[in-house]
């Protein structure tokens, strides 16, 4: 089979077109994160755009290695785009990631190796494994800020002031940094729980 006639070449353009779209919707979501105050949470999300963006990357690197360049790739294919409060946001990210690592990608991964692509199918499994793991920590994210629990444990946590070092345990993080006066949002959040 020609790579150009296969699903999986139209995969990796699928998927080019959807981690450059996510990367870019994470960071439409940081910057609201940011305007309500969230500077540390605005950060985690870009953290996860600059994830997404080298997604992008390595899908189009392989199609270029495959493929080489192509004039246009016509797409029929269905993209999110929905927008709403930061609560709203994080909770379509945890879905759209959960999207990708349990149905999409590993549909890809199946196209690819029926189709003999045992090197794209080993991409898009590996992308799927972090598009998880970005799905656990927007579900989290979205919890926490819903339930006010962003900043609050059950148990004694480090809390950590992003702008000036500040450190101190504690059940809760402050609402001012005690030495920098910066607010609660420059406090670093701690995911309770390791993810894999």
């Amino acid at each position: 089979m020609q790579f150009k006639d296969s699903k999986t070449y139209v995969n990796l353009a699928r998927s080019f077109a959807g981690e450059s779209q996510a990367g870019m919707r994470y960071q439409l979501i940081a910057k609201l994160a940011e305007a309500e105050g969230y500077a540390v949470l605005a950060e985690n999300i870009r953290t996860v755009a600059k994830n997404e963006t080298y997604h992008a990357k390595s899908f189009f690197n392989a199609l270029l290695q495959k493929a080489g360049s192509c004039a246009n790739i016509d797409l029929n294919a269905g993209y999110p785009f929905h927008f709403g409060t930061l609560e709203e946001n994080l909770a379509f990210a945890e879905e759209d990631e959960r999207a990708e690592s349990q149905d999409i990608y590993p549909a890809f991964a199946a196209d690819a190796e029926a189709e003999g692509f045992a090197d794209i199918a080993a991409l898009f499994k590996r992308v799927a494994g972090v598009e998880r793991e970005h799905g656990i920590v927007f579900g989290y994210l979205c919890g926490a800020l819903k339930e006010g629990t962003l900043y609050k444990r059950d148990k004694p946590t480090l809390w950590v002031c992003a702008e000036c070092g500040y450190r101190a345990t504690a059940n809760e993080a402050w609402q001012v940094c005690p030495l920098c006066r910066s607010g609660r949002g420059h406090v670093e959040i701690r995911l309770p729980f390791d993810t894999k």
